[in-house]
Order: C-alpha cells, then structure tokens, then sequence
C-alpha cells in the first residue's frame, strides 16, 4: 500500500468547541474561521444560542457577536447536547454561574455517560443539580452566584478543568484545580490570549477572577485526534510520504505521535509556530517497521481519544502492545477498552482487556468481519484505516457517525490511498 498527497484534517474539535463559547462571552464580534462544522460543534452552537447568544449558522468564516459574561437569557427550551460530552459538561460550567435554571439534555449515547463529575465541583462553588439516575442526563442546573474554590480532581479530565474554569470565569471568583497528571490545556491557553490571568505547572491551574472577556478572531488549527488515523495510515503503508498541514501540536494533545515515533513511524515536522497561544505546524509521515510500544498511565491523557486506533495500529506491530491506566476508555462514547478489544478478536487479532486498558499482540494474518461501532466515530475511523491494508477486509457498521468530528474522513481515506 502506498500513501501520498496531502490530507487537510478538519478544524479542532476541542478548540471549536471554546472558540464558539468565549465568543459568545465574549465583548463584541469575534471572527472564526476553519471551525471543525460536525454534528459536536454544531451541538454547542445550538445549546448557545438556546441561551439567546448571537450565534449565526458555522461555515468557514463567520462573525459571533458577544454580549459579555452576563449576556445569556434563560433558555426557553432544553439544551441538547446530542452526542457531544463537550458541550454538556463545558456548558454546566457556564451555566452554573447564570441567574437561571438549565435543562440538558442529550441522545442515547450521551444519555448513559456520567455528569457528576462536574456536578460535584460545580455544587461545591454553590449551583444545585438535578441529575437521573446513575448521574447522567436529563440534568437540570440551577445556577447562582458562585464562590470561589480549591477543586482536586481525581482523575485528570480536561472538561471537567474546563467546566470549573468556565464557571469561574463566568462568576467572576477564583479558581484553583488540581490534577493527578496534566489533561489538556486548551481552556488555560485560551483564557491567556484573551488576558485572562493564569497560573499553569504539570498539576494544578489557578484562575484569576475575570471581569469581562475581550473580543478575539480565532483560526482553528487542524485537530490532532483526526490527524492521528492518517498518521496511523501512513504507518501502515509500505511506501510514501503522507503530508498533513496546519495541524494543532499542542504538548497535552501529540502523546499518540511521540508513541508512534518509538514505535519506528518516520514523523517530521514542517513550518512549527505559534497562533492564537497553540502550536502549530505541517506533519510529513513515512512508513517503518512497526514494533510493539507500552504505554504508562502518565501518558494516557495526552493520547486518550487515540488509543482505539493505536489498538488497531498493534496489530501489526512485532511484539506485545500494553496499554494500562485508560480506565477513562470505558465511560466514553461506548465503552472503548471491551469494544475496540471485543472487534479485534471479532475479526482475528489476538487482543485480551484489562481492566484499565489492553493487550495486543501483533502478527500479519489477515483480518476479516464486521465491526460493531455503537455509534463512536473514533471506533469507525480506527477500523475504517485498519480495514483500508490490504489483504484485510473489515466492514463498518455505522460509517455515518463519523460525522460527529470527521464529515469527509471517508472521501479523504479513499483519496490517501495509491
């Protein structure tokens, strides 16, 4: 199999997803453009405008005009969330610090994933929840005045961060949040170019009280999860060079890239710089020979969201692959440690689950079957590269949901491949 061309991943999901919100916060009109326009994002344009932002409909360049920290209406309807686990914990965030009550909502998927993760630190700042039973949606927020608080999280969980900085934010107080090993930093990096006062090291971030936010035009970068299964393409080919520009390399998100590189994958990068307080720059990705790779819990959250789709890739690695520490995996959009597991095995590998992460053991049989999605993109666009080698043939079932982060990632899959 042979790669070439160059493939423009879409905009970054966790990035679109803040850009929409800190312009809707914002003073005045922001500008936007290369936003990620998925089923996700538009989810969080919707639950925004709900609460009466001035949000018109995503395309490539559009203008938001905000009214401020304190320009949301009560919502005269429910907040759907649909799929995305961003826009509701984020959005409780913001919520909790408004003079009203909200109502979230979402579909099945969502439906079964835990809120109160953020509904714990969020009553310790002052709001009242409603959550159904096991602690998922519907969940009605009943905002206040918020207090300021010294909030240590467990795990490290950048929305759950996030949702406690925004509410933060919102209110006016200081926030302190504490982690076990640094999650995703987009919301601190954010906040920064917006003048926001704030204090980062590997385990803890400190917010100053905010008293407004500055209007500020944001050029989304491409997202380095979507990146990741053309990375992985690559990896798998036999010849060529696979160009991906434009790509967010912020440190909290290129874990999967650094686990490649030792894994032999040839990755260069081009034309580095810095937009908007991310890092930035152009991948040129070889093939090599692929060797097994153990990852620590340490680095799991700089890779979590790639994770399946290394699974895939340790198919066809020489040795034994270990993951450990991802017990996260197992409350995302399915449960990604027994399904990405349950369909290897399903189509041939040899894979065995752990209870916070996996094994799998690579060899060069074919791989043949159906794979069972349960609707998470990640799973379809993992298997989709992994079913693209030849020699194996895999069908997905659900090639659709990939729409949520990745609309075109099957005509580009298609086009990558000689």
């Amino acid at each position: 199999m042979k790669v070439t061309g160059s493939v423009r991943v879409p905009g970054d999901k966790s990035i679109s997803h803040r850009a929409l919100m800190f312009a809707a916060l914002g003073d005045g009109p922001s500008r936007i453009t290369r936003i990620l326009d998925s089923a996700d994002v538009r989810s969080t344009a919707g639950v925004l405008r709900a609460l009466g932002a001035d949000m018109p409909e995503l395309s490539a360049d559009f203008v938001v005009t905000g009214h401020g920290l304190r320009g949301l209406r009560a919502p005269v309807r429910d907040l759907d969330c649909g799929n995305s686990g961003t826009t509701a914990r984020l959005m409780a965030g913001v919520c909790a610090a408004q003079p009203f009550a909200s109502r979230f909502v979402g579909d099945e998927s969502l439906s079964k994933r835990p809120m109160g993760r953020v509904a714990r630190p969020l009553s310790a700042m002052g709001a009242s929840f409603e959550l159904s039973t096991g602690e998922r949606l519907p969940m009605v927020v009943h905002g206040t005045e918020l207090e300021k608080v010294e909030w240590h999280n467990e795990k490290s969980s950048a929305q759950v961060k996030s949702a406690i900085l925004l509410a933060g934010v919102c209110a006016g107080v200081e926030v302190v949040v504490r982690e076990p090993t640094r999650s995703r930093d987009h919301t601190e990096r954010m906040l920064a170019a917006r003048g926001a006062e704030v204090w980062v090291n590997d385990d803890a971030v400190l917010l100053w009280p905010v008293q407004g936010l500055p209007a500020l035009d944001v050029a989304v970068p491409g997202d380095p999860s979507s990146a990741a299964f053309f990375v992985a393409l690559a990896a798998l080919a036999t010849e060529g060079t696979l160009t991906l520009p434009d790509v967010c390399l912020n440190p909290t998100r290129t874990g999967f890239f650094f686990a490649l590189a030792r894994m032999g994958v040839r990755i260069d990068v081009d034309d580095e710089r810095t937009e908007g307080g991310e890092t930035v720059g152009t991948l040129a990705v070889s093939p090599g020979e692929l060797r097994s790779t153990e990852i620590a819990p340490a680095e799991v959250p700089s890779l979590i969201d790639e994770l399946p789709m290394l699974a895939c890739l340790a198919t066809r690695a020489e040795g034994e692959t270990v993951v450990r520490g991802a017990e996260e995996l197992r409350v995302k959009e399915s449960d990604r440690i027994a399904a990405v597991v349950g369909n290897l095995r399903a189509l041939g590998a040899d894979a065995d689950e752990l209870p916070d992460g996996f094994v799998v053991r690579g060899n060069r049989a074919s791989l043949k079957g159906r794979v069972t999605t349960h609707g998470d993109h990640r799973l379809a666009m993992a298997f989709g590269v992994l079913g693209a080698l030849p020699g194996n043939e895999i069908e997905v079932d659900d090639p659709a949901c990939v729409d949520v982060s990745f609309p075109t990632f099957w005509r580009d899959l298609d086009g990558a491949v000689r």
